[in-house]
């Protein structure tokens, strides 16, 4: 169901070649630029229509309008399970009150007397934000979008989320052609009145060229499919963009200590997601290993999804059981892997957690599961994949500010510092960036 990966008995490669040796996913954005250009090609001139027509031809349903009405949005949430709603409002509870201690603030540095620079922070003017919807629903990836963005002072919220078909025997059926209604709830619940029905390369596009239902924004995020990552790619820099989310995946660094039930059942929680989703154990227990390979079998065969997600995933090449010599090589193995979420399920887990360096978000001992911060550990689950940890943090209230320095001279700060402004312009062969300095002083620069 699994395959093992053993690294024991000899020196660990340094660098790419300890890299290349670990379980990854195939995921050439490189490829899917050529299959997604022409969408996007196509929504910059032809605006709405575009974007509903290739949604109708990838999604099945085209439906009325871009925008979905206000109207569907109020039903939403009045027809919402209250308990799911309850769950939804403790997951915002709680993401607020982590991502509010992230707001920042402004900064002024004396440099000299007379001479300072200020770094303020200027929230993002529009933001669209987007939900998955394909083999699963989403609501979770509402507030983790929306949350960073409202407590980071973003004026325009939009969230582009697919169009689905809906189900004729249920009470769906109403909103065919519209998002999943738990998303629109999820919406409705945190006060976002501007959503789309319009899911993969051509929303991106949509928000990055705008259209005459869409304004243009300034800034894309959130997770999807290889063809939503493919699209931030060709379009960053025409807009911004958070980062190209791979297929999710889930390291475990477990020792004799940890419980394989609890191992097993993480690894299948990840796996559950998608066929790509990679599902990592590294460990130098082998009596672990063992006994968590026993465990996949019985907890696969008692859950949903296994035909076309689960047994995929783990038997997958980018699921292993990675077998190191001890803690000390399972901590590079795990720093070299840079997972997306990563679990320490060793003795004195937290001391080892201080000492990891690259992962999305790290979740330490037997009571803090990966499943906690998809939903409600406060944490955001907007994480970095395919091992940009080493490089990239997780969506967080950061990623919709910009830092901006305010320098503030005094003529006579700036005198003190002339002659070495100038000589640096000099140096680099750019006389008139001197000369604007000479300027100010009658072109006689003062000594220092």
């Amino acid at each position: 169901m699994i395959s093992r990966i053993d690294l024991r008995g000899a020196a660990l490669p340094e660098g790419a070649a300890l890299r290349d040796l670990l379980p990854r996913a195939e995921f050439d954005v490189q490829a899917a630029l050529e299959k997604v250009r022409p969408i996007c090609d196509d929504v910059h001139h032809r605006g709405s229509a575009a974007v509903l027509e290739w949604g109708e031809k990838f999604d099945g349903v085209r439906p009325e309008r871009l925008r979905v009405p206000a109207d569907a949005l109020r039903a939403a949430l009045e027809d919402l399970d209250p308990a799911v709603r309850a769950a939804l409002e403790e997951s915002v509870r709680r993401a607020r009150l982590v991502h509010r201690e992230q707001r920042r603030t402004a900064v002024t540095t004396q440099v000299v007397p007379g001479g300072t620079v200020t770094e303020k922070w200027v929230p993002v003017g529009r933001v669209g934000l987007y939900v998955p919807g394909g083999r699963s629903v989403y609501p979770s990836s509402v507030v983790m979008n929306v949350v960073p963005a409202q407590e980071a002072g973003v004026e325009s919220v939009a969230v582009a989320s697919p169009p689905q078909r809906g189900q004729d025997s249920s009470a769906y059926s109403a909103f065919n052609g519209l998002p999943h209604p738990t998303i629109l709830a999820a919406c409705a619940l945190l006060g976002v009145d501007e959503v789309y029905a319009a899911g993969g390369a051509q929303a991106v596009a949509m928000f990055a060229y705008g259209t005459e239902d869409c304004p243009q924004a300034d800034l894309v995020t959130g997770p999807g499919n290889i063809y939503v990552a493919a699209a931030k790619r060709l379009l960053k820099g025409r807009i911004g963009i958070d980062a190209e989310a791979g297929p999710t995946e889930i390291a475990v660094l477990a020792d004799d200590t940890a419980d394989p039930v609890h191992v097993a059942s993480d690894l299948i929680s990840q796996a559950e997601h998608d066929p790509m989703a990679a599902a990592v154990l590294v460990t130098h227990s082998l009596e672990l290993a063992e006994a968590v390979e026993r465990e996949l079998k019985p907890q696969t065969a008692a859950t949903k999804h296994v035909e076309d997600r689960i047994a995929p995933a783990l038997a997958g090449r980018q699921s292993a059981i990675v077998l190191v010599d001890g803690l000390e090589e399972g901590l590079r193995v795990v720093d070299a892997y840079a997972a997306e979420h990563l679990e320490i399920q060793t003795a004195d887990a937290s001391a080892v957690a201080e000492r990891v360096r690259n992962a999305g978000a790290i979740f330490v001992g037997p009571w803090a599961p990966v499943s906690l911060g998809d939903y409600c550990a406060g944490s955001n689950h907007v994480l970095p994949t395919g091992g940009c940890a080493c490089h990239s943090s997780g969506l967080s209230v950061q990623s919709f500010l910009r830092g901006i320095h305010i320098v503030d001279y005094t003529r006579q700060a700036l005198a003190e510092v002339a002659h070495h402004v100038v000589t640096l312009a000099e140096a680099e062969d750019l006389p008139a960036h001197g000369a604007a300095i000479k300027a100010r002083f009658g072109w006689k620069v003062p000594s220092a």
